[in-house]
């Protein structure tokens, strides 16, 4: 169904065909996300602490699961109407809400409807958390993978870090990039073409520092990532795949193990290359080069047990005894209790 895709993943041939199912099963999920639910906003400071507070009654708010349903939730956000719908969708993105389900039951992912915080929300945002003001960059990186881990909302998000020939692109660039997935994913066909333009030109908002930065710009924390470079006097934007210096690498190892969990869960071994190159993989979330993650994760098991990071037969192997989402949450654990 998505041979066509232009994704830009698996190089090699042989290794493309085995992992076929792989890649299918996580774009099949981005078509369960959504196009232009932030109302043009990027995340803004405080908006995922605001909205996750309000939700679960923290810091002194009354709980409140329906507040962003809510007649006067324009009076207790302190937003416009537009920005109520943009912070219940960013917490939601961002995976410290999702919506409230009764035990034993599921269904198809929504955005309104009474919410809930998730068991990440509660370890990150509570007045206990690891980071509830977001003052660590670290925290940013962390989010920012969080925007790649099912379900995931933020469809374009995807989509745009996983498409091939975008070496130097502007909004306009991206835009039809994305518009051109319509062809592929029937799914993708009902949005409007305004709907992959609005979300092109918040993902470079979001992710691009300005030497002369709008307002909107300098509200939202993730410019801080530089995770894009403007050219061109900030018409053209290629990704930064420098070393991220500002990336712990307990934070890194967290989403290798985490990716793990996402695509292969009952395994304990995960190729670098998979690692490097897969769909929302580590490696093209962070814009990471495969000898930089290697240093990485030769540096982050010398100092774990239970986790090695091998050489086979020229394949460079993650290998581990926990259940990787265990040890996805455990490496989160450690960075923060020793920051």
């Amino acid at each position: 169904m998505y041979q066509n895709l232009i994704f830009g993943l698996f190089t090699r041939p042989s290794i493309f065909i085995k992992k076929q199912n792989v890649m299918n099963n996580q774009i099949q999920l981005v078509t369960k996300g959504f196009f232009a639910r932030h109302e043009t906003f990027c995340p803004r400071y405080g908006w995922l602490k605001k909205g996750f507070d309000r939700v679960n009654g923290f810091n002194g708010f009354e709980k409140d699961a329906n507040i962003f349903d809510a007649d006067d939730a324009i009076e207790k956000l302190g937003v416009g109407k537009n920005m109520v719908r943009a912070i219940r969708f960013w917490c939601m993105a961002f995976k410290v809400i999702e919506p409230y389900m009764e035990s034993g039951t599921s269904g198809p992912v929504r955005i309104s409807g009474p919410m809930q915080a998730t068991d990440f929300g509660r370890e990150l945002l509570s007045e206990e958390g690891w980071d509830p003001f977001l003052e660590d960059p670290a925290s940013l990186w962390l989010l920012h993978w969080k925007l790649f881990t099912p379900p995931y909302l933020a469809a374009a998000w995807s989509m745009a870090v996983n498409l091939s020939g975008l070496n130097s692109f502007s909004s306009q660039d991206l835009s039809l990039a994305l518009t051109e997935q319509k062809k592929n994913i029937p799914e993708f066909q009902k949005y409007s073409d305004s709907s992959f333009q609005k979300d092109a030109s918040c993902f470079i908002r979001m992710y691009s520092p300005g030497t002369r930065q709008s307002a909107e710009e300098t509200e939202c924390p993730f410019t801080q990532l530089e995770f894009l470079i403007s050219e061109q006097d900030h018409q053209k934007y290629r990704f930064n795949s420098e070393d991220k210096a500002g990336l712990p690498d307990d934070i890194f190892l967290s989403a290798c193990f985490e990716y793990a969990h996402i695509i292969q869960p009952d395994l304990k071994t995960l190729s670098l290359h998979r690692l490097a190159y897969g769909f929302n993989s580590p490696g093209m979330v962070f814009r990471l080069s495969e000898s930089d993650m290697g240093n990485r994760l030769e540096q982050g098991v010398s100092e774990t047990e239970g986790i090695v990071f091998t050489e086979s037969y020229g394949n460079r192997q993650l290998q581990f005894e926990e259940k990787p989402d265990v040890l996805a949450r455990n490496m989160l654990r450690k960075y923060y209790e020793r920051n």
